[in-house]
């Protein structure tokens, strides 16, 4: 499996390069949203390296298109779920996270989806979540954007002030940023895994709850 997502990584970091790029990271952010492993994060910071002045461009695009896809991955959970759902989340490995997604949404409601949005933590298992659950639309497509522009938007801003000065600054700072990331990795973790419930028992229980409502 992990040959696999190298191939599926190496294949999506090649885009970068391809002359219709843009259209390649507004696919790649769309079905990231919904179903496909490889977060679009590092294409997008490719593309912003290679063309700085079209760093904000580049954001937006990202934004829009994870959006619209967080919206395909609610349709696959609000219609498809049985049917779709269980099994894509089985296939990428996250059916055993939606329990516990379940009672995030039960405690933090559209706060879920803003930190599934602007953290590492898989945005299409809150996208399919929040559509299984029939979370309001509105407040669903506002925390996206929210969240999205969050992530997306930063790097564009950072390449279009700095331009590529600031691949000296993360070859320079790249330990430090590995060691951020990795934080921000186990904070959105913990965001979703902790905040869930008030205490160990009541995780259990909702968590016992949510997947007898799954069954």
């Amino acid at each position: 499996m992990s040959r696999l997502l190298r191939g599926l990584y190496e294949w999506t970091m090649e885009k970068a390069a391809h002359k219709h790029a843009v259209w390649w990271l507004a696919f790649f952010c769309f079905i990231e949203a919904s179903f496909f492993p490889i977060p679009p994060h590092p294409l997008l910071g490719l593309m912003c390296l290679a063309k700085p002045k079209k760093a904000l461009w580049f954001a937006f695009v990202a934004t829009a298109a994870s959006v619209i896809g967080g919206l395909f991955g609610y349709a696959i959970g609000y219609f498809l779920f049985e049917s779709v759902g269980v099994p894509l989340l089985t296939a990428i490995g996250l059916i055993d996270a939606l329990p516990q997604a379940q009672c995030t949404f039960d405690e933090l409601g559209v706060y879920a989806v803003i930190i599934a949005a602007a953290t590492p933590v898989p945005f299409k298992l809150l996208t399919i979540t929040a559509g299984f659950l029939s979370m309001d639309l509105i407040p669903f497509i506002l925390a996206s954007i929210a969240g999205r522009a969050l992530i997306f938007m930063t790097v564009g801003i950072l390449f279009q002030i700095f331009g590529r000065p600031i691949k000296a600054l993360i070859d320079k700072y790249l330990g430090l940023l590995t060691t951020l990331f990795v934080v921000l990795v186990v904070g959105g973790i913990l965001a979703m895994t902790l905040m869930g419930g008030d205490g160990e028992a009541a995780d259990e229980e909702c968590a016992t709850a949510a997947t007898e409502q799954v069954v």
